[in-house]
């Protein structure tokens, strides 16, 4: 038997395995590192979060990423050396994030790597008829593993498009393993670059889970403070703040078909864009807006998307807690909004579920490394084909 089998074999039967969980989103600020003691799986899924540390990216990085990011168009070669070089960039992090902490490489059980994002392309953007669903991500498996000595998983969104789905939200599975609660109907509402949220009712039934994309997180609104402010974010919405909501620019921003097609659906950074902003001010003629009065109306933008989904997707009769995570819900402003809007809600971070909010994504795909290894017997998806019942990620062994 390979060496490396059999340890896969030993990790899956251990009382708690130590799985580190890599996340790095489409703002690009940086790699979320949650270091998780997993027992268990599925419903049964034991976690805690032993450590977590954000390493940001430097211009350089940051750069050659964008070269590359979210374009239709590209220089393939950088495609092909930027996949291993990414993965190099990761495992030095992880190793001086381990040295740091003073644990060993030989500690750790598994890496479940996410991976950099460089273009998702669902059906419903693309509208290539001959094609299906689609997504890549960048940060080889193998180099990982070989660079830390750790196995490694990753890639996981090919599986979930393979079985019906559209790569995308995946964070329901590990929502509905660890913050499913009986009694009370919840709401995961994450706020990245992209927003989505899960719904997990209280009666434990599988079949009632539904997660979607809402439409654009922060990620419009970094765009524009990256160009016109020279900052990486408005950050706590001090920008926002200062301008007033032009409700005809508003309204040709959520104009687009996408808003009308049903639930699930998933989109990213390829159709929510300052080329998208650009094309809302042309339909109003006039691109004489000031800064401030654009940025607050891109937080408003976020924000209705957001409340319109969930209005749609759940009974204005029930109350929801809702347990917001991501970069998004540091914005005053955008969080304001969206309460004033949900008068049936409860308003919580993921701090109060004892994860925190800002490694909640990274913690999710350790989840996912685990059911994979470990798991496989929770019948997740109760049936709906758009929350296919698989196991995800590919592995990669160290030698």
């Amino acid at each position: 038997m390979n060496q490396y089998v059999k340890q896969l074999y030993q990790i899956a039967n251990k009382e708690e395995r130590k799985i580190i969980g890599l996340m790095s989103g489409t703002s690009l600020d940086g790699l979320d590192i949650a270091l998780c003691g997993i027992k268990g799986s599925g419903r049964e899924t034991e976690i805690r979060l032993i450590k977590f540390t954000t390493i940001p990216f430097d211009q350089s990085f940051k750069d050659k990423i964008k070269s590359i990011f979210s374009k239709r168009n590209v220089d393939l070669e950088m495609v092909c050396l930027l996949n291993p070089w990414i993965a190099e960039q990761h495992a030095t992090m992880i190793n001086q994030a381990l040295k740091n902490w003073g644990i060993s490489n030989n500690d750790i059980d598994v890496i479940a790597s996410h991976g950099q994002t460089i273009y998702h392309a669902p059906q419903i953007l693309h509208n290539h008829a001959e094609y299906g669903n689609a997504t890549l991500q960048l940060g080889d498996g193998d180099h990982l593993a070989v660079k830390t000595g750790i196995i490694t998983m990753s890639d996981f969104r090919q599986k979930h498009i393979a079985a019906g789905g559209e790569g995308a939200p995946l964070a329901v599975y590990g929502d509905y393993f660890i913050f499913s609660k009986a009694g009370e109907d919840r709401i995961m509402l994450n706020i990245g670059g992209i927003a989505n949220f899960t719904y997990l009712s209280g009666d434990l039934d599988v079949s009632k889970i539904f997660s979607t994309d809402t439409g654009p997180g922060n990620t419009m609104m970094d765009a524009y403070a990256q160009k016109y402010f020279d900052k990486a974010f408005d950050e706590n919405g001090a920008i926002a703040k200062q301008g007033k909501i032009n409700q005809q620019l508003l309204a040709a921003l959520l104009s687009d078909s996408f808003f009308v097609k049903s639930f699930p659906k998933t989109t990213g950074p390829e159709l929510f864009n300052l080329e998208y902003l650009n094309t809302a001010l042309a339909k109003l003629g006039s691109h004489s807006l000031n800064h401030y009065d654009m940025m607050a109306t891109l937080n408003q933008f976020s924000a209705v998307t957001i409340i319109e989904a969930i209005k749609r997707s759940l009974s204005n009769d029930l109350s929801y807690s809702v347990y917001s995570s991501g970069g998004g819900m540091h914005n005053p402003v955008l969080m304001n909004a969206i309460q004033a809007a949900l008068p049936m809600c409860s308003f919580h971070t993921t701090n109060d579920l004892q994860i925190s909010p800002d490694a909640k994504e990274a913690v999710l795909f350790a989840i996912l490394a685990n059911e994979s290894i470990a798991g496989g017997t929770t019948p997740i998806g109760g049936g709906n084909k758009d929350i296919p019942a698989v196991s995800m990620g590919k592995i990669s062994f160290p030698g």
